[in-house]
């Protein structure tokens, strides 16, 4: 217990191999009665195959949190920016353009 923080400040580490970031244009969101598996995938055109990039396992009540960090975050992009338009949106409907044939693979 000596190395414990006396401000209860958590120190995050940022690697550098990480600090660079992965690129993703898609995310696949699955989940069990006990977590959320976000699977983040670099999808490229006129490529038949796409693989996974990075794979995040949540807590229901951390993926509730995430869920609200991004409405958050979103908020305020869009107060500085202005709004974040989606292709072919409609009144307030969102399109999510279709992948074909995809198939996910254990």
């Amino acid at each position: 217990m000596e190395n414990q923080n006396p401000n209860n400040q958590l120190q995050i580490e940022l690697k550098e191999e990480v600090a660079q970031g992965t690129y993703a244009n898609l995310a696949i969101i699955t989940h069990s009665s006990s977590e959320f598996i976000l699977d983040f995938v670099r999808v490229m055109p006129g490529v038949p195959k796409a693989s996974v990039q990075s794979r995040i396992v949540l807590a229901p009540e951390h993926a509730k949190r995430l869920l609200r960090a991004l409405q958050e975050n979103i908020a305020k992009y869009e107060r500085v920016f202005g709004e974040i338009r989606m292709p072919g949106e409609v009144k307030g409907d969102m399109f999510i353009p279709p992948i074909s044939d995809f198939k996910g693979e254990a």
